[in-house]
């Protein structure tokens, strides 16, 4: 029994496609929570508005994060002359990473600290015990609470840390919690992808102390 087989064009075919509503498209992952609209909606409605108080100045809102950076940056696109390919010369000791604490104040201030190795529940606490003092220093003369964003991060959540959330609302300063799997809603995210992406993109550091 013979096959025939049907020859179609490139173009035609894709033109047939977009007809009947299919598009070539990146599959994305989905996380396996399965998490409830209501919540989800509840959650943004919650961070709009405290958006909306930072603006009114009733409330001062930091965002805050890890990052970490390589002393070699990942290799990206670049233009170069045609016939030619550029080429980073990579060091014989590729150096430790540098993990970034940071927080975020938009239009405001960035702070952060550097360390070599994991944020551990410890230093995060000792982290967050000066910026509840900060937020106290802010409560007396203003007035004004301050909310720091975070997300999910087991240190974030830890039961050592969680022991002292009172402790530091009666300081002045709230932790506000991110539904799972939104980094479009930790706004410190843009400021990490600009370090990467124009920053430190295309260079390659001697070792980790020049990185820092």
């Amino acid at each position: 029994m013979g096959i025939n087989f049907c020859a179609i064009d490139a173009e035609a075919f894709t033109a047939t496609t977009q007809k009947k509503g299919w598009r070539w498209k990146r599959i994305r992952y989905c996380p396996a929570l399965n998490l409830k609209k209501e919540y989800l909606q509840a959650k943004r409605l919650d961070w709009e508005l405290l958006k909306l108080w930072s603006q009114l100045g009733l409330v001062c809102l930091k965002y805050l994060d890890e990052s970490g950076c390589y002393c070699t940056s990942p290799t990206d696109y670049a233009y170069g002359r045609r016939g030619k390919q550029k080429r980073i010369r990579q060091n014989r000791r590729r150096g430790r990473r540098i993990n970034i604490f940071g927080i975020w104040e938009p239009k405001v201030r960035f702070d952060y600290t550097l360390m070599v190795g994991t944020l551990k529940t410890p230093t995060y606490v000792q982290l967050m015990e000066c910026l509840a003092q900060t937020a106290a220093t802010r409560l007396l003369e203003t007035g004004q609470i301050t909310v720091i964003i975070h997300d999910n991060a087991s240190v974030h959540k830890s039961s050592l840390a969680r022991q002292q959330h009172q402790r530091w609302q009666q300081q002045g300063l709230y932790v506000f919690f991110l539904p799972p799997y939104s980094p479009q809603m930790n706004r410190i995210e843009d400021e990490w992808l600009h370090l990467k992406r124009d920053e430190l993109a295309g260079q390659v550091f001697e070792d980790e102390y020049e990185l820092a």
